[in-house]
């Protein structure tokens, strides 16, 4: 059983920068993918970011591509997302998500088992 606790999200001006972090609990942290998912109002979640195994290899939604970084410690067994340049349209609730099931190019919901309470972005233009 894996645990996933997120936080960092807040409320930041277009243009700003904000870094979200994902605790995990539980055993074997590196053997799993780890992603961010994202909700707005209305929408369905949506894929933005994974980082495989030992952090090496990342993926990333054209929408965040080239503004959003995430990166892995497993030492800490934490999962961050670094996100700069926000957008109004990035306004979500962000999710963090673990899985086997897949690589670090795996976008669908449903490869990913384990999921975090989520953290709610705010970015006012």
């Amino acid at each position: 059983q894996v645990q996933l606790v997120e936080s960092g999200g807040g409320l930041v001006q277009a243009g700003g920068s904000l870094r979200l972090s994902c605790a995990a609990s539980g055993r074997a942290f590196s053997t799993y993918i780890m992603a961010w998912f994202r909700q707005a109002p209305g929408k369905e979640r949506e894929f933005a970011a994974a980082v495989s195994w030992t952090g090496g290899n990342t993926y990333y939604a054209d929408s965040v591509k080239g503004r959003f970084t995430i990166s892995r410690d497993n030492a800490k067994n934490t999962v961050y997302l670094q996100m700069n340049n926000l957008k109004p349209e990035d306004t979500a609730v962000y999710y963090c998500a673990s899985g086997r099931l897949g690589s670090w190019t795996s976008v669908s919901r449903n490869v990913y088992t384990y999921w975090g309470q989520g953290t709610q972005v705010t970015v006012s233009s």
